[in-house]
């Protein structure tokens, strides 16, 4: 543990103690969100995010050791094993650097060296390649090895099947593949053309395209990778041979004088263009594309969490509206909680055009509900639906506005057992609307029942590991649930899942508790719920709110052993429980600073970051963080792609952020992008660094492509 600890502070440059502390608690069984939030002096206050990364180099380093003592094992039994080989092996940092060790090791299927090793020619092998002999021809020593009866029939077959066992070690050595592999990303050039050249497709970029390993992009690479497994594009890395052969030779072919030189340099060639070459490209193409994979997992994971803690639209009754053209649009409107209050299905658009009965039918619900704004899904038909909505909203009395709903997932959703579940007398078609409605009030709450990767927020989502995608995007949502936190007595099983130390059964049996014993007074109640023992309780409680139980500590993020110690608190600052119930510790004296913060936590034998937290939860009980997000922009009218002229000047929505800008939701059917070029008039590496999903942003109209319905987009206003 001492190495692979020392290895961490140096890699996340943080203290060996802050590692070893981390790893410990990880090892006990806590969650990354019980850790970050509760074991902030432990940690030395890491952040979820960088406890989760830690975690899962963690988890690599211990499968490298696990695998190097397997190597060690297996070539020990062999009895080939060296203390320089086992130096080598314990010294490794890569698991490709393990396997490239224990390649000339590994049992092999018969190839041509194997063959030839049955043959009897290893012998002839050695001398060929000791290039020890200067006199006579290499026709006298391989006559030597010519036997019917193993199949060596001329002397050529002699020499060539040395060759080939010599072939065989050069490429099995794993100081050349490392050199080798080393010079073809430094100096290797990607190399992409077009499967048939007259055939259209959005690859067309890359029919004619080259570019240096060392500096191809992600997106690039995934795009390449997507083509070629479309049978569009054809790739290739085109390696520096001339190089990669003159260090082979000058490391190999030593005393070029010897009668064999010429024979182990013909070896040598076949070895790398046969064994080595094809082998390299490949590890350096998978390398490519795992580190663009995590890089785009990456991407879809900081979207994805942002989109979760989008602020929830409270007390809002909200008419969900799912757009289509011939099956009608569905509609569903549900009050301040979320209930389903109404369903009905309307047919503004193409073929029926029915615009008028659909305004009748929808003032109605506006009417009858006292609906405040209208989530438009962002669909099939959304542009016609949009235009409809506008033009509707404008002939009633009060004001109403709409909204454009991301509804990717939605119809996942529908189709989902949970759906069934939660509206089984509801139809499928209909469920989506309900689902856009839920998500504008509660983005949290809604998206939790979707799998994440069905979320539209990603970067080439469908080309990457779906293991590794879905394992990361299942971190992210737990961490962006118990952020927020949830109510005990409202939230359904989708989302208590979430919460850490609670499974899904778990889940389930805390909805049916409640169903069967009514709301929870208490979080000492949990410990009744059926399999949520004492330690699920100290995972799981301070991530469970109770609005209005017994204790007004239960609607805040103080953890139930941390009680006592904000009791005597309230008590040194001259407040009750019954003051933090009424909210007067809002305005507490900004007297409080560090100094009388280390003091009371001296007092109070706890640490600094713990008493922190517990002031500001005291301060605002039942806060809720994304209430401190910026809202979405509430539109009343249409902005249509034929209004919009070079440097006009609009305020968007952030919709997706990718390696190369951000898709901007202005108000017309397709996002306008803004490339990372226009994000900022400094050099921007990553646009991540500049904008989030959710943000809302000023932006100045580039470009206007009417053809393709394009839209650029400048934030250099």
């Amino acid at each position: 543990m001492d190495l692979i600890a020392k290895q961490l502070a140096k890699e996340f440059q943080i203290k060996e103690s802050q590692v070893k502390a981390t790893i410990e608690l990880i090892d006990q069984g806590n969650t990354i969100p019980f850790i970050a939030r509760y074991r902030k002096e432990v940690t030395g206050e890491l952040s979820d995010t960088v406890l989760r990364e830690l975690f899962d180099r963690l988890t690599y380093l211990r499968n490298l050791e696990k695998r190097k003592e397997e190597v060690i094992r297996l070539i020990h039994e062999q009895d080939k094993l060296t203390e320089e080989l086992k130096e080598k092996i314990q010294n490794a940092i890569t698991l490709t650097e393990v396997e490239d060790l224990y390649r000339p090791f590994r049992p092999k299927r018969r190839t041509r060296a194997t063959i030839a090793k049955e043959k009897g020619l290893e012998p002839l092998a050695e001398i060929l390649f000791s290039q020890e002999i200067f006199d006579g021809t290499i026709e006298e020593i391989a006559v030597k090895f010519v036997n019917e009866e193993k199949d060596v029939n001329t002397v050529e077959e002699a020499i060539e099947g040395a060759q080939d066992i010599i072939a065989e070690k050069v490429s099995d050595n794993a100081d050349y593949r490392k050199k080798i592999r080393n010079l073809t990303f430094y100096k290797g050039i990607v190399v992409v053309v077009a499967a048939n050249p007259d055939e259209k497709s959005v690859y067309e970029m890359y029919y004619d395209y080259k570019e240096p390993v060392k500096k191809i992009l992600d997106h690039r690479v995934l795009a390449i990778n997507r083509g070629e497994k479309e049978k569009i594009l054809k790739v290739k890395i085109d390696a520096p041979v001339e190089d990669i052969l003159y260090f082979l030779k000058s490391e190999i072919v030593k005393k070029r004088r010897s009668i064999t030189s010429s024979f182990v340099e013909e070896a040598v060639e076949d070895s790398y263009k046969r064994l080595i070459a094809p082998s390299i490209e490949r590890e350096i193409r998978n390398e490519l594309t795992e580190r663009a994979e995590e890089k785009a997992i990456k991407v879809f994971a900081t979207n994805l969490n942002n989109l979760l803690l989008q602020p929830p639209m409270k007390d809002m009754v909200v008419m969900g509206f799912d757009p289509a053209y011939r099956t009608g649009c569905k509609i569903a409107v549900v009050d301040e909680t979320g209930k389903l209050l109404d369903t009905t299905t309307v047919y503004p658009t193409e073929p029926q055009n029915d615009i008028e009965n659909a305004k009748k039918v929808l003032k109605e619900l506006i009417e009858k509900y006292g609906v405040n704004i209208i989530a438009i899904g962002n669909g099939t038909a959304s542009r016609e639906s949009e235009m409809f909505v506008a033009e509707m909203i404008q002939e009633i009395d009060r004001k109403i506005y709409y909204l454009i709903v991301n509804e990717a997932g939605a119809s996942v959703y529908s189709a989902s057992k949970l759906a069934a579940e939660e509206y089984p007398d509801i139809n499928v078609s209909l469920r989506g609307a309900i689902s856009i409605a839920r998500r504008l009030q509660d983005p949290l709450a809604e998206l939790v029942k979707i799998e994440p990767k069905h979320i539209g927020v990603g970067q080439y989502q469908h080309d990457v590991n779906q293991s590794r995608l879905d394992e990361a995007l299942k971190g992210v949502v737990e961490d962006a649930v118990n952020r927020v936190g949830v109510d005990l007595n409202t939230a359904s099983a989708s989302l208590l899942q979430y919460i850490s130390g609670i499974s899904k059964s778990v889940a389930k049996n805390i909805v049916k508790y409640r169903e069967e014993n009514g709301k929870f007074k208490d979080r000492k109640e949990l410990l009744k719920v059926s399999r949520l023992g004492p330690s699920a309780f100290v995972q799981c409680a301070g991530f469970l709110r109770i609005s209005d139980g017994k204790n007004v500590l239960d609607n805040t993020a103080v953890h139930p052993e941390s009680y006592g110690v904000a009791e005597k608190l309230l008590s040194i600052i001259g407040y009750s429980l019954d003051d933090v119930k009424n909210k007067k510790l809002q305005n507490i004296k900004e007297e409080v600073d560090d100094k009388k913060i280390e003091e009371w936590a001296k007092e109070l034998e706890v640490g600094i970051p713990t008493l922190k937290d517990i002031l500001n939860e005291l301060k605002k009980p039942g806060r809720d963080p994304r209430d401190e997000m910026p809202k979405p922009i509430f539109r009343t009218d249409v902005l249509k792609i034929e209004d919009l002229k070079p440097d006009m000047i609009l305020t968007g929505t952030v919709r997706n952020v990718i390696d190369f800008g951000a898709f901007v939701d202005i108000g017309i059917k397709n996002d306008g992008l803004v490339h990372i070029s226009e994000m900022s008039d400094k050099f921007i590496k990553n646009p991540m660094d500049v904008v989030s999903v959710g943000d809302v942003v000023k932006v100045r109209v580039l470009k206007v492509d009417m053809e393709r319905q394009k839209v650029s987009l400048s934030m250099k206003i």
